[in-house]
């Protein structure tokens, strides 16, 4: 007689991760599926582009797609619990793809050299004549003169082995880079012949760019007097100003506002109002005009009173003025609103009770209103000035970071504040598209960022509440 073999009972699948560990498991395994398919689609347009050489760059993406449809089931099997994240999916993809991408890219970036002439890109303005061989292997360059190809090439190795070269029709249309194998004198063998279809006329170089160090850090630093204090000081009193005299002008019209005595109240605060409601781009350059030397209205008005018209947007300190005075008139209203929201969540019983006792008007607003706004103000006010540490918009509408001052760097001038500056580096000719050196500036901003808001988080208790 057989003894019945032992039924094993169905194997549970492991619970699903809860909480914080549970979210940051989840995230991990998705970010892995994430990446898995990338790479999965990149190896594969990479295959394509050999079987197809006019492939479309875009085939990543869709290569990315297919292996992430693949792999997501894969993945749900193996840990069964995914299924309920899924739903982050799409956020992570974005947060990847906006955020921790360019900040890679940012910090890799501030370590090279690499910049509108340094970009990985054939040097068009150092094209030259090129004749091809009847094997179509080897490239000669009959222009040089006494330079050399691996001097022309700007090679790695004496040799140019494993070099890049491009190569134009006559019509210079598509540029089609070869690998190179050795250069002799202005003779450039290649690695595989080119193609019957490419009519060789003109060659160039690759603009590459490669690893410098802390060459970018050590010129900010060399230059600190000429652009990184100047500016940095200027942002630091541009954005605690601009975060005091708004916050007052906001907190005295709200209390004045708030009054219920006040007859046609609401229509001051639609008024009032109003300034945070028109676009930037269209109220700044309406105080452009209005601010115009010769012909503005502001300065028309004061020449009716037998003032001197005021350089405002020409002169170094007056356009520093004029950037606090536009930026009161666009931030105020955000503060006023504010105080109003705060002011409406105080039970009218306070007040009551100290004019009962007595208290004037002052003595309530001093006793009961102000300590009680601290606690809604103090987020505003922090997070005030971190956004207008970085408020490029107003410094490039109002004046474009000028007017220039002497003894400054071109991209640094007498309204920049970093942010405006590393904006010149990179993208203004004056800057010479110095991506790298932008990027390292970027990095500073981001330190400098960080300590001073740990700094106005400990000043303000933060810390302390968020441990109770």
């Amino acid at each position: 007689m057989t003894t019945p073999l032992p039924v094993r009972a169905p194997r549970r699948p492991a619970p699903a991760p809860q909480g914080t560990r549970g979210f940051l498991l989840a995230v991990l395994v998705l970010a892995a599926l994430l990446g898995a398919s990338v790479l999965l689609g990149w190896l594969l347009s990479l295959v394509t582009a050999q079987v197809v050489p006019g492939a479309p760059a875009y085939l990543i993406l869709v290569w990315s797609l297919l292996a992430l449809a693949v792999l997501a089931p894969l993945t749900y099997n193996t840990f069964p619990w995914i299924g309920s994240w899924f739903y982050l999916l799409p956020a992570l993809v974005f947060v990847l793809a906006f955020t921790v991408v360019p900040v890679i890219l940012t910090i890799n970036y501030a370590f090279t050299n690499y910049s509108g002439q340094n970009s990985g890109s054939p040097d068009s303005a150092a094209r030259t004549a090129a004749t091809l061989s009847g094997d179509r292997r080897v490239l000669t360059l009959p222009e040089l003169g006494e330079e050399t190809a691996a001097q022309f090439l700007k090679c790695k190795a004496p040799t140019c082995a494993g070099d890049t070269i491009v190569l134009y029709d006559e019509e210079a249309s598509t540029p089609v880079r070869q690998k190179v194998a050795s250069v002799d004198g202005s003779r450039v063998t290649l690695s595989a012949p080119v193609t019957e279809t490419l009519a060789v006329v003109q060659a160039t170089r690759i603009n590459r760019y490669g690893y410098v160090g802390l060459a970018n850090f050590q010129e900010i630093f060399s230059k600190a007097s000429r652009a990184l204090w100047p500016v940095f000081l200027w942002t630091v009193v541009f954005a605690f100003s601009t975060v005091v005299i708004n916050a007052l002008a906001g907190l005295i019209l709200g209390i004045l506002l708030y009054n219920k005595n006040l007859k046609g109240r609401n229509i001051y605060r639609t008024l009032l109002f109003l300034p945070w409601a028109i676009p930037a781009v269209i109220s700044v350059q309406m105080w452009v005009a209005l601010f115009n030397q010769q012909f503005g209205i502001v300065n028309k008005s004061l020449g009716l009173l037998g003032i001197v018209a005021i350089p405002w947007l020409n002169d170094p300190l007056w356009a520093k003025i004029s950037i606090l005075l536009v930026n009161l008139w666009l931030g105020f209203p955000y503060m006023m609103t504010a105080t109003i929201s705060a002011l409406s969540t105080i039970n009218d019983d306070l007040y009551e009770a100290a004019e009962i006792d007595g208290a004037s008007r002052w003595q309530q607003i001093t006793g009961i209103t102000l300590p009680l706004l601290r606690t809604s103000f103090t987020p505003i006010l922090l997070s005030g000035f971190a956004f207008n540490f970085n408020n490029f918009g107003i410094i490039y509408l109002l004046t474009a970071g000028g007017p220039a001052q002497e003894g400054r760097e071109s991209t640094a001038q007498s309204t920049d504040i970093l942010l405006s500056w590393g904006y010149n580096t990179a993208f203004v000719s004056s800057g010479g598209q110095n991506f790298a050196l932008a990027s390292a500036i970027a990095l500073i901003i981001f330190f400098l960022t960080l300590a001073i808001s740990v700094v106005n988080f400990k000043a303000a208790g933060v810390f302390e509440e968020a441990r109770k």
